[in-house]
């Protein structure tokens, strides 16, 4: 196992002196270089592959650039924020191993990237264990109170509630998931202590990051509504302003909330203080003289109740890949992998590759594929029995759905939905088309892989930018609202509806953490924020990359289209302003102006323990892709 970054002893092995260098470099934050020479080591067993002062980015030591693309050995991490990336790379050069150093990133982003992630949300983590040589899934999504019925989000007349007003209210809170991943996480693939996984975001808290524009125009943009919450004005304005770009910004009580966290154990939240002041907070929210908002029903019970899951992966295959995706409650794996057998299908409709065909026809192709697939996503996928997964993702399933595109024109939307029944012989379009829900546009993915060839892909999510806007007192971190991910109503009267929201039910997700092998072995992992554009995201990336020539920065620059069976196609504005827009809506299809559209990160293994780590260069004011040993 020690050759896999696992541990036969994981307590005994911590002890040592060499651990203690370790554990006190995070604290205080020393660079590499200044670590005696046997610190860096692996305190698992496994081999260091150079001693610690050889490792790191040799132009300062200890740190990397934010770059969006590097290549290099000893392992890699990509995320939106630089000093995240630090952190898990940090992690990796020190001994620790992708489950570790994924862990440590997302701590990390709670604190630097808090209106998309944290303590009071949930999330996916897809995980290739080099050990097993298997990929496994970790369902970190929040749960519904059990008090919940398909009833709750609505008025007496049946009509659904304002979702504004749901959104900011405590009724939106699920029960947190993603302490109970981090731990999961650890227990099952990492070699890292809980404590000593959580000590650098606690310390980034505590001294504070340096505050972007990306970050400044988030919380410009929900000032107002950050000021319906006294504790969250406080925490999260500057004389109730956004904090200025250049400003340095510290979280003192989120850093408290990471110490109480490593230092008395995940259960403090679930069973101890911490939970019960997210109860407290959820079910009667403080709030501004003036503001009344709707308090939630999560107790301590609820808390207790809830697990992290291992869950087998969603599998499909394309071109020779293996692709594993996130299962339900997410519907990205189940309509990645439709997408992709959308475009296979075509390609034999057609009898031309999608490598050969124009952008046009290619994006109309993508168009129709991602139309088609949330169309089925919408009717099928929630946290109920027998959602019809083999047959969702089923190439037959694919061929039949196919039958119906025109390379010349646009299906009118939005495209009924198909019938996974096992039985696809006919060629007859479906009968009943349903409205797009909505989903918020928040969360944030990071990726990770390790000198053994482990591989982390983690998207995790507090839902829109700054949640239900409610922090929870003295603990300085933002609660989720998630539950808004459940439909209110059903989408269609008299069709049944999974994802309508129930006692302990997770809502539909369209995170979509994957990982791709090649001949049993990892080759490119891949996920993006963006709620439902996520899909499309992840998706296109991927095509990008496999099928339009595009190196692996590129295909995750290129302006994005998002189309998700709506009256209109989310499109950005690169796309919008070029001659490829006039060709598709000459084709039919109606695009309007969606902004920027999600901040995929990605790393692609090389072989020989060599890796092209990449993320967005743009988009959210651009991400950070690390490596241990850069190739220089």
């Amino acid at each position: 196992m020690p050759e896999y970054g696992r541990t036969m002893s994981r307590h005994s092995a911590r002890t040592t002196t060499r651990s203690r260098w370790v554990l006190g470099a995070l604290v205080v934050g020393l660079p590499l270089s200044l670590l005696p020479a046997t610190a860096g080591a692996q305190t698992s067993g496994a081999p260091s592959s150079a001693p610690a002062r050889d490792q790191g980015w040799h132009g300062k030591p200890g740190t990397l650039p934010k770059v969006p693309v590097m290549t290099g050995s000893g392992g890699a991490v990509s995320s939106v924020d630089r000093d995240a990336s630090q952190v898990g790379i940090d992690v990796l050069a020190r001994g620790g191993n992708a489950a570790d150093a994924a862990v440590a990133t997302a701590a990390a982003l709670g604190v630097t990237e808090p209106y998309s992630a944290g303590i009071g949300g949930g999330g996916f983590l897809v995980y290739y264990d080099a050990r097993t040589k298997k990929v496994s899934t970790i369902d970190g999504r929040e749960t519904a109170p059990a008090t919940f019925t398909e009833n709750t989000f609505r008025n007496p007349d049946g009509s659904a509630m304002n979702f504004t007003t749901v959104v900011n209210s405590g009724l939106s809170i699920g029960v947190p998931g993603t302490p109970a991943l981090w731990a999961k996480a650890l227990r099952d693939y990492g070699t890292l202590s809980w404590n000593e996984a959580l000590k650098p975001a606690e310390r980034l808290a505590a001294k504070g990051f340096v505050v972007d524009q990306t970050f400044h125009d988030q919380t410009a943009s929900n000032a107002d509504r950050f000021k319906k919450f006294p504790e969250t004005a406080r925490v999260f304005l500057r004389d109730g302003q956004a904090p200025a770009v250049g400003s340095v910004f510290t979280n003192p009580d989120m850093a408290k909330a990471y110490r109480t966290l490593r230092t008395q154990g995940v259960d403090v939240l679930y069973r101890g203080k911490l939970g019960e002041a997210i109860v407290r907070e959820s079910n009667a929210p403080h709030t501004a003289p003036g503001v009344s908002v709707m308090g939630g029903q999560m107790t301590l019970r609820d808390l207790a109740a809830y697990r992290a899951l291992t869950k087998a992966p969603i599998h499909s295959t394309y071109k020779g890949l293996d692709v594993y995706g996130m299962p339900v409650p997410s519907s990205g794996g189940i309509a990645v992998a439709e997408i992709l057998n959308l475009m296979k299908a075509y390609e034999q409709r057609t009898g031309t590759a999608t490598s050969q065909v124009s952008d046009v026809q290619y994006l109309h192709r993508f168009s129709e594929a991602s139309a088609t697939a949330f169309a089925d996503r919408n009717r099928y996928v929630g946290d109920v029995p027998n959602v019809p997964v083999s047959e969702l993702v089923s190439p037959a399933f694919a061929a039949e759905r196919a039958c119906l595109f025109d390379p010349a024109k646009a299906q009118p939307r939005p495209i009924p939905f198909g019938e996974p029944d096992g039985s696809y012989t006919s060629c007859a379009p479906g009968t009943t088309a349903q409205k797009e829900p909505y989903e918020g546009l928040s969360t944030t993915h990071l990726t990770a892989t390790d000198r053994w060839g482990n591989v982390a892909s983690y998207t995790l999510t507090i839902e829109q930018t700054g949640g239900s806007g409610i922090t929870v007192p003295g603990w300085g971190f933002l609660l989720n609202n998630e539950l808004t991910d459940f439909n209110f109503t059903p989408l269609t009267p008299g069709v049944p509806d999974p994802n309508l929201p129930g006692p302990g039910k997770r809502p539909r997700s369209s995170m979509s953490p994957t990982i791709l092998m090649r001949d049993g072995k990892p080759f490119l992992a891949v996920g993006s924020p963006g709620g439902a554009t996520i899909i499309t995201s992840v998706s296109q990336t991927v095509l990008g990359y496999l099928d339009r020539d595009l190196s692996l920065v590129d295909a995750i620059a290129a302006p994005r289209l998002s189309s998700r069976n709506g009256s209109s196609e989310g499109a950005e504005p690169a796309l919008l302003a070029s001659p490829v827009a006039a060709g598709l809506k000459a084709l039919g299809h109606t695009l309007s102006d969606a902004g920027e559209i999600g901040a995929v990160t990605a790393i692609r293994s090389l072989g020989n323990d060599r890796f092209e780590a990449a993320a967005e260069p743009t988009r959210r004011g651009g991400g950070s892709a690390m490596v241990v040993h850069p190739k220089r």
